[in-house]
């Protein structure tokens, strides 16, 4: 080596150097690569994602084929280093091995380390996919050494009882796809994000979180007279309608508006007609989970379901088209109550709330953060906080937000004031 130029030395250390960088890069671009659209990326013909794809499929070789490399390399780096620095300060040996230790460091900490992987880790496609040509070849050289090294250290995992050949499958909980679609940016359309979202929330909730209740679902009550429900189909605007007798308990059956054209510009024995053409009715248990019965809308082909309670009362409505519009949003208007919305901005800042909205919708519309796990009305969420209801105008607080109640009628909270409470913001609802 006496006998080699100094600048010879430097240009195989810089060579080496390169060489600790690539592996360096080549570990972290690999380790970081995402794997599902590493997948998705293979299944399109992807040459680069495939070779990296089949390196990935058995990780303890791929590392220690990495590993290898990038320790012969540093020390055969290393090794040139001292040689280097003793020939540069040949009378003073203390001084080159402080200088080259320290040196040498830092060199390669900065360029075969640190630049490289945070490089890779920013890119890992553009460092991976070029890579693994190379590092096939690699492993197919260093193979038998790779064994052997791996044997031994897989041989240690297993006196831990940790099993190589069966990793932690990489498969995403709910939670983890819920912050991968936020996450997506301008990936997937916001709208496309909110549909994603929804279709994820349907897990969490019931058919009564979106039922309409029982006093407000539309129905035509046949000991009625008939002019009254003639008067009822002629201005209906729904296509089905619950048919009863007294009250919705004693449902008769559910009627499609196709089927009462005919009725409705004839007289005679009306009521007997119309029961004659309803279907019978579909019930469903409160509880049951809203993906669940959207499934069983479709297996048994109903659009319309009466929901009860546990001990068999009525307690509202739910239709195919609510779940729908839980996922993809308003998709009708309803003329009846286009003009009055559940919520009304005031001039002073506070919002004039209808007692019967559901607290979901309220949080939507406004996206606020109101407590979804109890009572699923404005009014429920309000007597149940207050443990009693009002018979004058009380105030009340929950969260960040203050109830002050406006019109109490037939024991419901009909109508009240929320104020947002100064120096507070409200939070979306997750």
């Amino acid at each position: 080596m006496n006998d080699v130029p100094l600048s010879v030395l430097f240009g195989i250390l810089a060579l080496l150097l390169v060489f600790s960088g690539f592996f360096s890069s080549s570990e972290t671009g690999m380790m970081s690569l995402n794997r599902y659209r590493l997948r998705h990326l293979a299944k399109n013909d992807h040459k680069g994602a495939k070779r990296a794809s089949k390196l990935l499929e058995k990780p303890d070789r791929l590392i220690g084929t990495i590993l290898t490399g990038n320790n012969l390399v540093n020390f055969a780096a290393a090794a040139l280093a001292t040689i280097i620095s003793q020939r540069l300060w040949p009378d003073n040996p203390d001084l080159a091995v402080f200088v080259n230790t320290i040196l040498f460091t830092l060199v390669v900490l900065i360029f075969a380390e640190l630049t490289p992987k945070t490089l890779a880790a920013i890119a890992p496609e553009k460092i991976a996919f070029p890579a693994s040509p190379i590092l096939a070849g690699l492993q197919w050289i260093l193979y038998p050494f790779v064994w052997f090294v791996n044997t031994i250290a897989n041989a240690l995992l297993k006196l831990g009882r940790v099993d190589v050949n069966n990793p932690t499958p990489d498969n995403l909980s709910t939670e983890e796809l819920r912050t991968v679609v936020r996450e997506a940016g301008s990936m997937i359309p916001q709208r496309h994000q909110h549909m994603l979202l929804s279709i994820l929330d349907m897990e969490k909730m019931m058919v009564n979180d979106i039922m309409v209740p029982r006093n407000e679902v539309y129905g035509i009550d046949l000991d009625e007279d008939l002019d009254t429900i003639r008067k009822q189909l002629e201005g209906t605007q729904h296509t089905r309608i619950p048919v009863y007798r007294s009250e919705l308990n004693e449902v008769v059956g559910i009627l499609h508006t196709r089927n009462i054209s005919r009725f409705l510009a004839s007289g005679g024995y009306m009521k007997e007609e119309l029961e004659s053409v309803v279907r019978e009715p579909y019930f469903i248990p409160e509880s049951t989970p809203l993906h669940t019965q959207l499934f069983n809308f479709q297996k048994n082909q109903r659009r319309m379901a009466l929901v009860v309670n546990e001990y068999g009362d009525v307690q509202g409505i739910c239709t195919l088209e609510d779940i729908l519009e839980e996922i993809v949003g308003e998709f009708t208007t309803d003329v009846a109550t286009a003009s009055s919305p559940d919520v009304k901005p005031m001039k002073d800042g506070s919002f004039i709330v209808d007692g019967t909205a559901f607290v979901r919708d309220v949080n939507k519309t406004m996206v606020w953060s109101l407590p979804t796990d109890g009572p699923k009305t404005i009014s429920g969420m309000l007597v149940e906080t207050m443990e009693h209801i009002p018979e004058s105008p009380v105030c009340v607080q929950i969260d960040n937000y203050r109830f002050e109640t406006l019109q109490v009628k037939d024991n419901t909270i009909k109508v009240v004031r929320v104020t947002l409470v100064p120096g507070s913001k409200p939070k979306a609802d997750d």
